[in-house]
């Protein structure tokens, strides 16, 4: 163990000087998405950390540089190195470059890798988990406590064993002036620390153990490192999030707060983390994936690259697949849609987009450098949360859509005080827990996602939901002639899709599901009674937890509408479709369609709905992310906009632009009518899609589409790949 005894031990006190941002820090406030390209030149892509201005923050260039010379003074005049400080931060996406923009101002050189940094302080009321894992993954001090007394140029005093902050004693350690206390959320957070990160700990203290046994001594290293323990656990029942966990671990489960590295079956990547993931498995030396699919997708930059993007769409897919995972290519349309339909039930998986949030099974998204380290080893690190159960019960009553349930979990945690929309001592009940949903167990696969993919803006660390067994089975079927498609097409790698279907006909042939157990404990439970849920629900600007009736906004003037991203299906474009035929004009407000994959946009023209969009005057897109992210097209300077992507953060669709959240039904109808309708007007346009639901909410059925079948039916499963999927199977049971 000398590579980590030689390292320094964590000092009993860290001096710092706080460099607050009082409210909400997001990824995309550290790492906006205008300049992902740059996201792997640290020094440069840091340049734009902060850049907008806000409370207590001065940019060097409003909009392209950020308080550069804000954070050098005070460094200079208090001679500390900074420590960023926020009431909520690092909501949003799970970009690791947030946490390296972050650290490359306040943390510490690493040395012999240049532009990288490790280290540092972050210090929050509340850190949203995928933030937190980063930051523990770059070695940094990530605290969660009592921010109200830190105050920008304030010198303090850490205590990082004793969980304490007074202000600075200029030496003596007498700790007077408690500023705040906190508790560390893994007892090996200082390991991590001292380590230089905790993948580094946890490849280091694994090769440690294996040198023991070589020479001889026993396994065990306890004496040199701290060893996560194993919470006395009281229930004999597991939710569905345990028991897949546990599956995943060899157990049948594991309970809240136990640490665990289960076994990552599903692993995807996006365009714009995927050049960092790539730069991270090469640093793990990586020349051969051990999880049992990786996929890598183009889809954020796809329609309007830049050189080096172009750069990236050539050379990304031959490193992925000469590693044995699957690259799809630009055009083809977004990760999730794609990766979904790669997915075994009751697996456990992850991905570098915090949206990767699984309808069968479980994923707990990361930052690319997790990511990567889930690929490399096939297995990830992780302090199992506890769950909030969502509950649905009662009938969906006319005009309410699936997205309108998506909204109504935070309308009704906020009813019952369980969730704030204000930042300072925010409230967060979903913040770092999993949400588990029942009660909607009819739903297709397709739709199950839009429920799980809003997961993310709840801050949760996964969510599973709970489905019968025939949604999954007629998915799986549709699933195995696209993945056979895909080999006809000339996609690879051709034998990790040909060991991927033999799993999922494995499943087929004897397809069983896990349930939570009726005795099983969670955080907190929240009841939603549909036959009460009589109006749309909206998020408001610009928050994805702030909640309205559409009652209570009706009237606002629209100027642009969005209608895509990957809480979109082929299902609601269709009824976007049926509500823009209505009119014999183009609509009064700017709309975009993007739909979310090369598959929906080739159905949708087939069926005629292409010719719908283009005479209502909407500007299609190619499939993929589009507006959602902020990175390709945006929407005009300060308007108001209706939009059914996953999140309205200030700046993220268009610089001061005021964003609603809805559903695409109602995204349509504010096209058409240029303003956000009444109830009244609402219910009377979806009268006529709910006539036509039948025909309206069909998905893409792939075992049912003629050119899909013929090209599947050429395609055999190679008896090594089968036999090679049935040993994995054994090893998960």
């Amino acid at each position: 163990a000398e590579w980590y005894l030689r390292k320094p031990e964590v000092p009993d006190k860290i001096t710092v000087t706080v460099y607050k941002v009082t409210g909400e820090t997001n990824t995309d406030d550290l790492s906006p998405a205008q300049d992902a390209w740059s996201r792997p030149d640290v020094p440069l892509h840091a340049l734009a950390m902060l850049k907008n201005a806000r409370e207590g923050i001065e940019p060097i260039e409003e909009g392209v540089i950020g308080p550069l010379e804000q954070m050098a003074n005070l460094q200079a005049a208090t001679g500390f190195p900074l420590a960023y400080v926020g009431d909520v931060v690092g909501t949003g996406s799970s970009r690791k470059s947030a946490t390296n923009s972050v650290l490359y101002f306040m943390g510490e050189e690493v040395p012999f890798v240049p532009n990288m940094k490790s280290g540092g302080v972050c210090i929050g009321e509340k850190i949203a988990p995928i933030f937190y894992n980063t930051m523990e993954d770059s070695g940094a001090l990530p605290l969660e406590m009592d921010v109200s007394k830190l105050h920008t140029g304030l010198a303090i005093d850490i205590y990082p064993h004793q969980g304490v902050v007074t202000t600075h004693d200029n030496g003596s350690d007498n700790m007077e002036n408690v500023l705040s206390t906190f508790e560390h959320k893994t007892p090996v957070l200082l390991d991590e620390v001292r380590a230089g990160g905790r993948i580094p700990l946890i490849i280091g203290r694994g090769l440690t153990s294996k040198a023991r046994v070589a020479l001889g001594r026993d396994a065990s290293v306890a004496d040199i490192f701290n060893i996560p323990g194993t919470p006395d656990a009281t229930t004999t029942g597991f939710t569905l999030a345990q028991k897949m966990v546990g599956k995943a671990c060899g157990v049948d489960g594991v309970v809240p707060g136990q640490y665990c590295e289960p076994a990552m079956t599903t692993v995807g990547s996006q365009d714009t983390t995927g050049p960092m993931t790539r730069d991270e498995l090469r640093s793990l030396a990586c020349l051969g994936f051990s999880a049992d699919l990786v996929m890598q997708s183009f889809c954020h930059t796809a329609a309007y690259p830049k050189p080096v993007d172009v750069i990236t769409h050539h050379t990304l897919p031959d490193f992925i697949r000469t590693r044995g995972g699957v690259s799809l290519r630009p055009g083809d349309g977004i990760i999730h849609s794609w990766l979904n339909r790669m997915l075994l039930p009751d697996t456990v998986g992850t991905g570098g987009d915090s949206h990767t949030r699984f309808p069968i099974g479980i994923s707990f998204p990361a930052g690319s450098g997790l990511v990567a380290f889930a690929g490399a080893t096939g297995i990830m690190p992780l302090d199992m949360p506890e769950s909030v159960l969502v509950k649905f019960k009662g009938e969906m009553q006319p005009g309410i859509t699936l997205r309108d349930l998506v909204q109504a979990i935070p309308y009704m945690a906020i009813q019952k005080g369980l969730l704030t929309v204000e930042k300072q001592g925010k409230k967060n009940v979903f913040s770092g827990r999993i949400l588990e949903i029942q009660g909607l167990p009819k739903l297709k696969c397709e739709q199950a996602f839009e429920m799980s993919d809003a997961s993310a803006e709840r801050s949760a660390a996964g969510c599973t939901i709970q489905l019968d067994k025939e949604p999954i089975v007629e998915y799986l079927n549709s699933n195995v002639v696209m993945l056979k498609w895909m080999i006809a097409e000339g996609y690879g790698d051709a034998r990790t899709l040909e060991r991927r279907i033999a799993r999922m006909e494995e499943w087929l042939a004897n397809p069983v599901l896990m349930e939570a157990d009726s005795d099983a404990e969670y955080f907190e439970t929240i009841e939603i009674d549909l036959n009460e849920l009589k109006e749309p629900i909206l998020a408001i600007p610009n928050d994805p937890d702030a909640s309205a009736l559409l009652s209570e906004v009706a009237g606002t003037h629209i100027d642009e509408v969005f209608i895509g991203s990957c809480m979109t299906n082929i299902g609601h474009f269709r009824a976007a479709g049926k509500l823009l035929q209505q009119v014999k004009e183009p609509v009064p407000t700017r709309l975009w369609v993007a739909p979310p994959t090369k598959m929906d946009e080739a159905q949708l023209s087939d069926e005629g709905y292409y010719s719908i969009f283009g005479s209502a005057g909407a500007r299609t897109e190619m499939p993929g992310c589009s507006l959602c992210m902020g990175n390709q097209a945006r929407v005009a300077a300060k308007s108001t906009v209706v939009s059914t992507s996953t999140r309205n953060f200030p700046n993220r669709l268009g610089q001061g632009a005021f964003v609603y959240l809805a559903s695409a039904e109602l995204a349509a109808i504010c096209a058409i009518e240029g303003n956000i309708p009444t109830v009244e007007t609402y219910l009377k346009y979806m009268a006529t899609i709910d006539s036509t639901a039948a025909d309206t909410y069909r998905y893409l059925n792939f075992d049912e589409l003629p050119d899909f079948v013929k090209s599947a039916a050429a395609v055999e499963i190679s008896a090594e790949m089968k036999e090679a999927a049935q040993k994995m199977s054994l090893g998960n049971k």
